[in-house]
């Protein structure tokens, strides 16, 4: 029994009937059109005349009408809104091809035209069923016994079993026509392969975009706060016995702040779209004031540095700096203030670039702490670059190589 009365009381059947209905009721207009066009037609054949009336007419209508790439837009919005099932994935979207627009206009000739079905039961059934089951109580005139063929003597207690029935077949009717629709809708309003492929392609890219301005985030504001880290720390251990060095670790806390301020204010533009928000990104050009930083942070840093770098493809540089300062803050991070050496410089179409450090515990304050993505951020700008990178453990030092491709930054 439970089976038998849960359709009748669950929304999604009364919301596909709903469905069906709009779809009937947006047929008329087509009909109307035929109908108009009666007198034009020349067919003396009375059945050919109606079904091009009733179907053929309104049918390539209603199919050049789902052609319009916004009625792919409705339909798609109305069949997740009313359908549900597997229609309720369905992404609302104009037509972006004709094979979709093809799809589309038959989906909306079989919505209007099962929703037209649908509509005259709806309308023509309960008043059937009810007067059949209201036939044994009722004293029928005999004129109208006549006119529909029966008898005074006519069994009517059969007659609401048949009404009941008809309610039921009815109800079955909706149900199995509001199912089909829903599975049926994302064949036809679903997106095509090539639609597929575009919107994998704009995730990827998206994607991408995201992980990119995490890298920036991570490598720019990290750095930032793993030296600010170390320099407060240097700068209270001798602020009495060391006045000046101690300012001057103050004054690099206040520029290194500075410079992750801008760095985050240009990812924030970014992410909302500003252009007055963005700032130009550092470069290698930038170099000799992120190594002074570090050196201010208590580090013994070698570096040599090729004076052609500087003229390297902006792309390039740009990475190369973040790849250098992502180096300095794993050393200052997971091995503390220990010497770092570097060396960067140009090989003929490369830019080779080597950062070692001894291995050991971790020293000083704000040493060996981190997320472990420092050589993930390295290894994803090398890829990019379609560059190549090692790193790993050689004897008693931590050492990473990288090697770029000029022309990756054409």
């Amino acid at each position: 029994m439970t089976r038998v009365l849960r359709p009748l009381i669950e929304r999604t059947t009364w919301r596909r009937w709903a469905h069906l209905v709009v779809g009937g009721a947006l047929l008329m207009p087509y009909w109307f059109l035929a109908i108009s066009l009666a007198p034009l037609l020349s067919i003396g054949d009375p059945v050919v005349k109606g079904l091009l009336l009733l179907l053929a007419v309104p049918g390539a209508a209603t199919f050049v009408t789902g052609l319009v790439p916004t009625v792919r837009l409705l339909e798609i919005s109305l069949a997740k809104e009313l359908l549900g099932g597997p229609a309720a994935a369905l992404v609302p979207g104009s037509s972006r091809s004709w094979e979709s627009r093809v799809r589309t206009g038959a989906w909306f000739a079989l919505h209007l035209y099962v929703g037209v079905v649908v509509s005259g039961l709806s309308l023509a059934v309960p008043p059937f069923a009810f007067v059949l089951l209201l036939a044994p109580t009722v004293d029928w005139d005999a004129g109208f016994l006549d006119a529909w063929g029966w008898q005074d003597t006519w069994h009517q207690w059969p007659a609401p079993v048949a009404g009941l029935a008809a309610l039921a077949l009815l109800l079955a009717v909706i149900v199995a026509a509001g199912a089909l629709l829903a599975r049926l809708a994302p064949r036809f309003l679903g997106p095509s392969a090539a639609e597929r492929l575009a919107d994998m392609q704009a995730r990827a890219v998206k994607l991408a975009e995201r992980n990119r301005l995490a890298r920036e985030l991570h490598d720019s504001v990290g750095h930032a706060l793993s030296v600010v880290t170390l320099q407060a720390g240097a700068a209270g251990r001798v602020l009495d016995s060391d006045p000046a060095f101690a300012r001057e670790a103050l004054g690099a806390i206040e520029e290194s702040a500075r410079a992750a301020l801008e760095d985050l204010d240009h990812v924030l533009g970014l992410l909302r779209d500003d252009p007055s928000r963005t700032a130009p990104q550092p470069t290698l050009k930038d170099l000799g004031r992120l190594l002074e930083q570090t050196r201010i942070a208590g580090v013994k840093l070698d570096s040599e540095v090729d004076p052609d770098v500087e003229h390297v493809p902006a792309a390039v540089s740009r990475e190369a700096y973040r790849i250098v300062q992502e180096g300095l803050t794993n050393a200052l991070r997971h091995a503390g203030k220990v010497p770092v050496r570097l060396r960067l410089h140009v090989e003929g179409d490369r830019l080779r670039m080597e950062m070692s450090n001894p291995l050991g515990a971790p020293e000083g304050p704000g040493a060996g702490h981190g997320g472990g993505r420092g050589l993930n951020g390295i290894r994803e700008r090398v890829t990019v670059l379609r560059g190549a990178m090692a790193a790993g453990p050689d004897e008693e030092c931590w050492r990473v190589e990288v090697s770029l491709p000029l022309r990756s930054g054409g």
